[in-house]
């Protein structure tokens, strides 16, 4: 009989693409990973994975073992679900995916809190990129995500995943202090056309909407530096070197060399709890959902 853990590793590497971000998303080693794929090879005499360069390819026989792991798995979740649903208390493992800024302002006090009413439940949180995570969840590779999209730049969302607004986080223009701009109250966009900017690198939810925003002046903005983490882009602003529109969930004090200068109309992100339609009778997911939404508002108003 074939091990469902097995199945799961194997799972894992076909949607990372390479055993280390399986391990990863995982939480196991790579070398943990390699062993559980190695023996459901001598398990079903078949060769699943292939060195390819430095990482490895799926075989075919690969791929169609890992489509019938995510059947199986979609079995064991509803099972779990009926089981944890007669029970009415969250319980078991919940893998969280979520974006960095609210892993790292909203999701620990959130974490923690479950922690405290629940010991039961196992709630285990990644970082992953708003667009990856949505996916992540429809193919059964997370539970639960936590994402974030824009007005001009909505988060599309596939069939047979469910979705709950958190709350909205209110965005400011970050100048060095000696900036001309400092001294205002507000700016328009149209004043920022001439500006050398510091964004995220392209692909990013943030990236895609200051790109839409800008041009829709008729100027093509100037992307002098890309920096994944907002800190690092308050550093570079500090430095004199542009300016960045940074949310606030997350983004802690500024250095006294930043000023925040309120951006008219106010450029808004809105975060959503995303889930499995199949899940959403789990205690787990609504409890969570529920203490994220339950959360906000103070977390908001310290941002």
């Amino acid at each position: 009989m074939l091990d469902l853990g097995r199945l799961r590793a194997l799972h894992a590497v076909a949607v990372h693409g390479s055993v280390g971000a399986a391990a990863t998303a995982l939480g196991y080693t790579p070398s943990a990973v390699s062993q559980q794929i190695a023996k459901l090879e001598r398990e079903t005499r078949t060769t699943l994975l292939e060195r390819s360069g430095r990482g490895v390819r799926l075989t075919d026989e690969a791929r169609q073992l890992s489509d019938t792991a995510q059947q199986l798995m979609s079995l064991v979740e509803e099972a779990e679900v009926r089981l944890e649903e007669r029970r009415g208390l969250p319980a078991g493992r919940l893998t969280i995916g979520c974006f960095p800024s609210a892993a790292r302002g909203l999701m620990p006090r959130a974490l923690a809190g479950l922690a405290r009413r629940h010991p039961e439940l196992d709630a285990r949180l990644s970082e992953v990129d708003p667009h990856l995570s949505v996916d992540l969840v429809a193919r059964g590779v997370i539970d639960l995500a936590v994402a974030h999209d824009w007005d001009i730049a909505p988060l599309p969302v596939p069939p047979g995943v469910e979705q709950a607004v958190i709350g909205d986080d209110r965005c400011d223009v970050l100048v060095p202090r000696e900036h001309p701009l400092a001294a205002r109250e507000s700016v328009r966009r149209e004043d920022l056309t001439r500006e050398r900017w510091i964004t995220q690198p392209p692909g990013t939810v943030c990236h895609d909407w200051l790109m839409r925003t800008l041009r829709a002046t008729g100027c093509e903005p100037l992307i002098a530096h890309q920096a994944e983490e907002n800190h690092t882009q308050v550093a570079l602003v500090a430095a004199g070197l542009g300016v960045a529109l940074v949310p606030r969930l997350g983004r802690g004090a500024l250095p006294p060399e930043v000023t925040p200068v309120r951006l008219d109309p106010v450029p808004t992100r809105r975060l959503r709890a995303l889930w499995r339609t199949g899940a959403a009778r789990r205690p787990a997911i609504t409890e969570t959902v529920r203490t994220l939404q339950e959360l906000w508002p103070e977390v908001a108003s310290v941002a």
